[in-house]
């Protein structure tokens, strides 16, 4: 944790977190350290943002300044020029302080014909405490403490340009890359933190206060959780999941294991959308098709849920049109550029086709083991998903290897079938509950976002990206994801308990109606005192039937005359 200046004079100084200290007058804005400050920076307005009653004993200052999705410069000068400012939602500047220093002026300006508003705050470092973003050869300021996000359908990665050890005011920095020894920046360490903002929640207001929670180092480390750790020779960059409309804010913590101290970072946060997209736009994440899509998937699965079981033939139906639906949209995703909502409708119609495949494989051949063997296959997926879905997903052993994750995978996914060997009506009926409860937990999910969703999502990501295997998989838990675990839990359970108790006396399964009508048909040609068997077969009553419809039919009647 970082190690503040603690002396009276500062104490009085910093007031708590979050707290306005001065009032945005005109053109200018007094920064007080530890304190945040909001700004609003009009059209073609520069405002000056002065940091005030900086201490001797502060070597550096970062000055950050944040935005929902509008972005801002913050520059060393007036007018903003390339090397000297920074323009981003989340940017910030470090400044290293002379002897007898204690004020500094930066500017904050709108880039575009729009009015900015967003908070910002100082934070003061020591001559021990390393400099963040120091030693940068790969970004534009000569000293950039700022962590840049990048982002896309898959994974977002963050990057940062790695730090140097501290020094006094006046002092020249130390060399970056001379030596590797315990005496240079090397031996530096960066913990990289990840903060989920409330699911659901766009506002404005509850980004600031995230930010807020997590500016300095202590909140960070209170409130965020660390995910990863660099050394100085790791490449200065980490890879996470892209959940889109999901807020989160990113941050680094450099440490100094030989001094014990520790600076911040500059946090960035992203919601992996985009606000100013009129389609796909973090406020209309919901495409039309997928709403359509899953509704009549959820429908289905709440009938499979309670009732999959009874009516056999649905149920095969709904299992082939999952399993086809699945494999060809990441075959028809990874060989072609086609529109998401063509690959989903091509998907859709083959899905389709396989769900009367398998009914009609069951329909012939009557092998009720066959299908259930797919059936099975459904469940293993699910089952294999949600394993690697817990924190055991996130290993350096699943993460750093495509073998032995999809050999795990694989191993839970076909294990599962052959306890359907032993126990069929139990297995299948246990796959109608918790795959079909499954199902209505997506539904719910193209309305409202649930984490939920992430378990079968993060492996179809991994299937359509061959570098998704970097990416950190972990999603936020909160108060809904719960609620949809209970509702999950409860359907699941009672269609499994429902369906148990009303097959209990039936057949372990309905027989094959092709069988059923081969031996209807040896019946009737065996059982002669079968009045079925009299009938003429049907070719002969089709003709004959023709034959009524072409020929003249003579009157019934008496011709002859009648005698007395």
């Amino acid at each position: 944790m970082s190690r503040w200046i603690c002396c009276p004079l500062l104490l009085l100084l910093l007031l708590p977190l979050g707290c306005e200290v001065q009032a945005q007058v005109e053109n200018r804005v007094v920064f007080l350290p530890g304190a945040f400050q909001n700004v609003s920076v009009s059209q073609n307005e520069t405002v000056q943002a002065v940091v005030s009653r900086i201490l001797p004993e502060v070597a550096f200052i970062t000055l950050q300044f944040h935005t929902q999705h509008r972005n801002a410069t913050l520059s060393y000068t007036r007018m903003p020029g390339r090397g000297l400012s920074m323009t981003a939602v989340d940017s910030g500047l470090l400044s290293t302080l002379q002897p007898g220093q204690a004020f500094l002026s930066l500017f904050l300006s709108s880039p575009d014909a729009d009015t900015v508003a967003g908070t910002g705050v100082i934070l003061p470092y020591s001559s021990t405490d390393p400099v963040p973003g120091a030693c940068n050869m790969e970004f534009n300021l000569d000293i950039d403490p700022n962590v840049y996000i990048h982002y896309n359908l898959y994974e977002t990665t963050i990057r940062f340009a790695p730090a140097n050890l501290g020094y006094e005011r006046g002092e020249p920095p130390l060399a970056c890359d001379e030596s590797t020894e315990s005496t240079t920046r090397w031996r530096l360490q960066y913990d990289i933190y990840q903060y989920f903002l409330p699911e659901n929640d766009l506002s404005e207001r509850s980004l600031f206060i995230g930010i807020q929670a997590v500016a300095d180092i202590q909140g960070m480390v209170e409130n965020g959780k660390r995910v990863l750790t660099l050394l100085s020779s790791d490449t200065s960059m980490a890879v996470f999941n892209s959940i889109p409309g999901q807020g989160v804010i990113f941050s680094v913590v450099v440490r100094d294991p030989l001094l014990n101290t520790s600076a911040s970072y500059v946090p960035a946060h992203t919601y992996a959308c985009s606000f100013a997209s009129t389609l796909d736009g973090c406020q209309t994440l919901g495409k039309i098709s997928t709403k359509f899509f899953f509704t009549v998937a959820g429908l289905a699965g709440l009938f499979v849920c309670f009732f999959g079981h009874r009516f056999f033939k649905c149920e095969l139906f709904c299992m082939g049109f999952s399993f086809a639906t699945f494999f060809f949209f990441v075959l028809i995703t990874r060989t072609t550029g086609l529109d998401y909502d063509i690959c989903l409708a091509l998907s859709a119609v083959i899905g389709v086709v396989g769900g009367v495949l398998l009914v009609m494989s069951w329909w012939r051949f009557g092998s009720v083991m066959a299908c259930i063997v797919v059936v099975g296959l459904m469940l293993g997926f699910l089952i294999a998903s949600t394993v690697l879905f817990t924190p055991l997903g996130d290993l350096d052993l699943f993460r750093r290897s495509n073998a032995v994750f999809w050999v795990t995978f694989c191993c839970i996914m076909f294990i599962v079938p052959l306890f359907f060997v032993r126990w069929p009506r139990e297995g299948n009926i246990v796959t109608c509950g918790i795959v079909g409860a499954y199902a209505v937990i997506l539904a719910v999910n193209a309305y409202v976002y649930t984490s939920l969703s992430y378990i079968t999502l993060n492996i179809l990501k991994r299937f359509l990206n061959n570098n998704f295997n970097a990416a950190f998989t972990d999603v936020p838990f909160q108060a809904i994801d719960y609620v949809l675990i209970t509702v999950w839990v409860v359907l699941g359970v009672c269609g499994i308990v429902l369906q148990l108790y009303r097959e209990r006396s039936r057949p372990f399964f309905p027989p094959s109606p092709y069988l059923m009508w081969l031996q209807e048909r040896e019946r009737r040609k065996t059982n002669v005192l079968d009045p079925s068997h009299h009938f003429p077969p049907l070719a002969n009553r089709l003709l004959a039937r023709v034959r009524q419809l072409t020929k003249r039919m003579e009157p019934a009647g008496e011709h002859t005359p009648l005698l007395l």
